[in-house]
């Protein structure tokens, strides 16, 4: 049942950690606005998609995620 409480907490703190994050997200600068994000503006139709701010979200979670591993 230990286990279980452990669980519970590291999962209440990810979600706290994420909801941090993009509640700071607008204040960083040039995040969401990278080189390689597709944006697409034309009469009618609006279309974005922020592929190099996935990219590099993916890279520094996984970075974080690898060191969490590696020191438990």
């Amino acid at each position: 049942m230990q286990d279980a409480g452990k669980l519970l907490v590291a999962f209440g703190l990810i979600v706290a950690a994420i909801g941090v994050i993009v509640w700071a997200a607008p204040a960083i600068p040039g995040l969401g606005r990278l080189p390689g994000d597709i944006r697409i503006e034309r009469p009618g139709l609006r279309f974005y998609f922020p592929l190099a701010t996935s990219l590099l979200v993916s890279a520094v979670l996984t970075g974080v995620l690898w060191l969490v591993s590696r020191f438990r």
